[in-house]
């Protein structure tokens, strides 16, 4: 994890897997930053309303590259199937954003762990207020921002098939995919694994199907 500030930006940002993936592409074409993010404005290709929103996520997109911190895994978000990009996001979301990182983990990674499939509202409540106990500035944040974090959370799961629907009350057992698997452990970020159903040396072979 890069951050060790909690950052309720989340509210406004989002999973942004079409927009992370145009920003990634056109870094591999060598463009430099502001190369990048007037070609983006002019051809408006993230087809948002406001010119101002371009430039908030444009500057997240390039948060997340950065906190990846691998030309394998930038390589991947762009070439790979969606699948693969999808949990190269979430990743690099873990990696960029604490309360993403401490969710997966705390969270997501501990029900792996118990093979505890169920999920629900409660789950996501007791790890909020888990957090406003521990920490002034998650404590000062209002109810709607809390709300609308644990709602980009939530869809950050269906994204990449944790859950089925933001309704679904249990988790899948998913399997983490060998691209992001290899660079973890190539950057020795071992705690990162539980995350993605990841506990044994070498998880490429673990089951995907729905428990």
């Amino acid at each position: 994890m890069n951050s060790t500030l909690y950052n309720g930006g989340l509210t406004r940002e989002q999973f942004l897997f079409y927009e992370i993936r145009i920003v990634a592409k056109l870094t591999l074409r060598g463009l430099d930053r502001e190369e990048i993010s007037e070609m983006i404005k002019k051809d408006n290709l993230f087809q948002f309303p406001t010119e101002k929103m371009i430039s908030s996520i444009v500057r997240t997109c390039f948060r997340r590259i950065d906190a990846l911190a691998s030309e394998a895994l930038i390589y991947h978000l762009v070439e790979a199937p969606s699948k693969v990009g999808k949990q190269i996001n979430l990743y690099a979301m873990m990696k960029y954003n604490r309360i993403v990182w401490e969710f997966m983990t705390n969270v997501i990674g501990e029900k792996f762990r118990t093979q505890a499939f169920d999920f629900s509202k409660k789950d996501i409540n007791l790890f909020f207020l888990g957090l406003q106990e521990q920490n002034d500035t998650v404590a000062s944040w209002s109810d709607s921002t809390i709300t609308k974090i644990k709602q980009v959370l939530v869809r950050s799961l269906v994204e990449c098939e944790y859950l089925d629907s933001v309704r679904s009350d249990h988790l899948n057992n998913i399997a983490i995919v060998p691209e992001l698997e290899e660079e973890i452990r190539a950057g020795n970020d071992y705690a990162a694994l539980p995350a993605f159903n990841c506990f044994t040396a070498d998880c490429k072979a673990a089951p995907s199907e729905k428990m």
